[in-house]
């Protein structure tokens, strides 16, 4: 038996959905969820096969709540807005759905996935966020999981990111949290005005530099508010200049 999660915020997507899913065989919903905190914590629960997922949804989105598993199952998006991310959907998901669902097109999604049912694809996961990381709704916050807590932070409160072997450490205004994604992802997320590549293993805010000092030959350290220190390298510096306007 093959078991399905739906999240999606809108009870009447939700009915649809069911309604579709319960004629089928070998097919089982073994939860419905509202958002996408309620979503982590069914996935967790129950490993489903497969999963219905509202991209924009309140307290956290469809992408966000991807990014907090430790491994996804297959995905099949349904959303209202066709502009949302579709070449993300296209290249890296299942399929994807688009409001208000019929039973036909929910039907070609539904043989698509039992065509080619095989484990969720941890790099093929990877590869959708990296995608959608260029969505404008991806840009503003970066939500991480700490323990059983989930927390949304504000790229303003963040001072600078770290590279920290498979993780990226994110030191904020209120301490410092680890997150399972890339260098390459932050520096595709976040708003390339605010945000600059000093380093291979540093990526910092401007707003929090108050001074740059040189450091050895063609290097450079940037001082933070907090009193922290960034190194900036040979080929960061460039970069950074460009962004500050000297």
């Amino acid at each position: 038996m093959k078991r399905v999660v739906i999240i999606d915020d809108e009870p009447l997507a939700r009915s649809i959905l069911l309604e579709y899913l319960q004629p089928l065989a070998g097919v089982e919903v073994v939860q419905e969820c509202n958002n996408g905190f309620e979503g982590v914590k069914a996935i967790q629960q129950h490993q489903p096969d497969l999963i219905f997922l509202d991209v924009q949804m309140p307290k956290i989105n469809g992408f966000e709540m991807l990014e907090l598993l430790d491994q996804a199952p297959a995905v099949i998006f349904t959303t209202a807005f066709e502009e949302y991310a579709l070449r993300a959907f296209e290249a890296h998901a299942v399929d994807y759905l688009l409001k208000p669902i019929t039973r036909e097109r929910f039907d070609v999604a539904m043989r698509k996935w039992q065509d080619h049912a095989a484990p969720a694809d941890a790099t093929q996961t990877q590869a959708l966020l990296e995608t959608a990381a260029q969505a404008p709704g991806q840009r503003d916050r970066i939500v991480v999981r700490h323990g059983s807590k989930i927390h949304i932070i504000p790229v303003q409160q963040v001072h600078y990111l770290e590279a920290s072997d498979d993780f990226v450490k994110i030191h904020t205004d209120h301490g410092t949290f680890l997150k399972s994604r890339t260098m390459q992802y932050f520096e595709r997320a976040l708003p390339d005005q605010q945000f600059v590549r000093v380093h291979r293993s540093y990526i910092v805010q401007v707003q929090q530099i108050t001074q740059i000092d040189p450091y050895q030959k063609d290097t450079y350290v940037a001082i933070l508010r907090s009193g922290a220190q960034v190194p900036i390298s040979r080929t960061g510096y460039p970069r950074l200049r460009e962004v500050l306007g000297i």
